[in-house]
């Protein structure tokens, strides 16, 4: 059978789709150069005074820390049970395999407000409201199915035998799937981590139910701030978001060619 290859008018629409999806973004990145302190298209003028304020602003450097440090902790955490887990459920280790796999995918599912507002009944019962742990714990139950998703497909093109080999020569299991099946496995995980880390740093509605006013991230920070008011200020802020979103995803596809797997 002959490949098939899109034809032109196809790919000319599609081409039209992804510009269509882009100007939002070309809109944000253009207002945050301009002079003026409203929104502008096209910007009157341009200047880096909007970034500079943005950067020395001591509420918006607490919200970043905080972001990052949620962000960073949700994923590592996430990583490590996800791959656990699907570990587990792809080597059919424990009973129920399918019953816990869509468990654990619940939270795609269920919308992030209804999750938002159950955790903050339950850490009011137990007392721990406004603690950082119980926000961190909150990004994991929303980040694991992205890490559970990718590894889990990742093991399915795995050829076991590998493994088995690996252990036929005298390697224990674990350091088996340290050295043979982890590397085969990364580009997954790198995906399902990126998945990870975004989720956990743009989320409002889990987060807003259960952050204290000293654990204000930089989501609810912009929240909060185009609701008095838009200026170029939360453009400059969502432009540097942009351009390290970019910076990652071009580090991580040099470490781990993660195109592969996505």
């Amino acid at each position: 059978m002959s490949d098939m290859k899109p034809t032109l008018p196809i790919s000319i629409v599609a081409l039209l789709v992804v510009a269509f999806l882009q100007v939002p973004v070309l809109v944000v990145v253009l207002t945050s150069f301009s002079e003026t302190s409203y929104l502008t298209i096209p910007p009157q003028g341009w200047t880096l005074k909007w970034f500079a304020e943005v950067l020395s602003d001591p509420v918006y450097l607490r919200a970043i820390w905080n972001s990052v440090i949620l962000a960073v902790s949700s994923t590592l955490l996430s990583l490590v049970l996800g791959v656990a887990a699907a570990y587990a459920l792809f080597r059919k280790a424990i009973p129920g395999s399918e019953a816990i796999t869509a468990l654990l995918m619940a939270p795609l599912i269920v919308p992030s407000v209804v999750i938002g507002v159950a955790m903050l009944q339950y850490v009011t019962l137990v007392g721990l409201r406004g603690s950082f742990l119980v926000l961190i714990v909150a990004h994991v139950v929303i980040t694991v199915p992205y890490i559970l998703r990718s590894a889990l497909a990742s093991l399915s093109g795995l050829d076991v035998s590998v493994e088995e080999a690996a252990r036929v020569l005298g390697a224990d299991g674990f350091t088996a799937f340290r050295l043979v099946t982890l590397p085969l496995i990364k580009p997954g995980l790198v995906a399902g981590a990126l998945f990870a880390f975004v989720t956990s740093m743009e989320n409002v509605p889990v987060t807003i139910f259960l952050a204290s006013a000293r654990q204000t991230t930089l989501p609810i920070l912009i929240f909060s701030s185009v609701e008095m008011g838009v200026n170029p200020g939360v453009a400059a802020i969502s432009t540097l978001l942009i351009i390290a979103t970019v910076i990652v995803l071009l580090l991580a596809e040099r470490w781990a060619g993660f195109h592969k797997f996505v």
